[in-house]
Parts: structure tokens; sequence; C-alpha cells
């Protein structure tokens, strides 16, 4: 019932376009109410209403109806525009372990710590001297 509304509808549609593109415009009474001669109103006589009017009027009610009833039809509770489609397998995803540092990375330096440079030694550090460890230079 939804498929031949919707067929409708479209077809209404275009038939609407056409029939207002077929009227001829109103420019030509606007024109003539300005110093045109045969003009009796300010916006030229009119007349009767002519057949293409009557087509346009027509053809916009059942639009205006096509459309009222198709926003019915798609607002009815429990429906779904994937209705007719079935789902596809739900896939289990692991969640990642937490991830380690990499190896060669250290943590960064505290300020006022030594470690950015080793030429330095801290303060309350003794050298390290004894007897069989003097420099090359010392020997006794």
């Amino acid at each position: 019932m939804e498929l031949a509304i919707q067929i409708l509808h479209v077809l209404v549609a275009v038939f609407l376009v056409l029939v207002i593109l077929l009227q001829a415009g109103r420019g030509a009474g606007v024109g003539a109410a300005f110093g045109g001669a045969g003009s009796q109103t300010v916006f030229g006589g009119r007349g009767a209403q002519t057949f293409l009017g009557k087509l346009t009027t027509g053809a916009a009610a059942i639009f205006f109806l096509t459309s009222l009833t198709l926003s019915y039809m798609s607002s009815i509770p429990g429906r779904s525009v994937l209705e007719g489609v079935s789902a596809p397998p739900a896939e289990t995803i692991e969640a990642p372990a937490e991830a380690a540092p990499a190896e060669g990375i250290e943590a960064p330096a505290e300020e006022g710590s030594a470690a950015g440079s080793e030429s330095e030694a801290p303060a309350d550090a003794a050298p390290a001297e004894s007897e069989g460890n003097a420099p090359a230079g010392e020997k006794e």
C-alpha cells in the first residue's frame, strides 16, 4: 500500500511541475496596470479560472494528501527502515592489554637531578679510590 502511495506521490509531483510550467505568467498584467490599455484592475483582468489552473489546484490537493499520508505511515510506532534487513553476526573484539613501556625508553628526568649529564657526579658521592684502583698516572 505504501509503495502505491509513493508512486502516486512522485507522479503527481512531476505532473504538478509540468502543469505549473505550462501556465502563462502574470507579468503582462502587472505591466499593463501601469500605463497599458485594456486593464481594468491593478493586476489585470482575470476572468474565470482556466483549465490549467483547475488541474494545478487538483494536483496540489492530491500532492498534499499523499504527503500527509506518507508522513503518517512513517510515524507508526514499531516500524523501522531496517525492517526486512537481517543483522550481520556480532564480532567480539577483545580489549587490548595495558601497554607496557617499550625497552630503551626511560622515564623523564626530574628537575634538579644530574641524570641528563654523565660527566657530573653528585656532590655527596665520594670518589671510589682504593689501593688497587688508583688512576693510571698516580701509581706509587
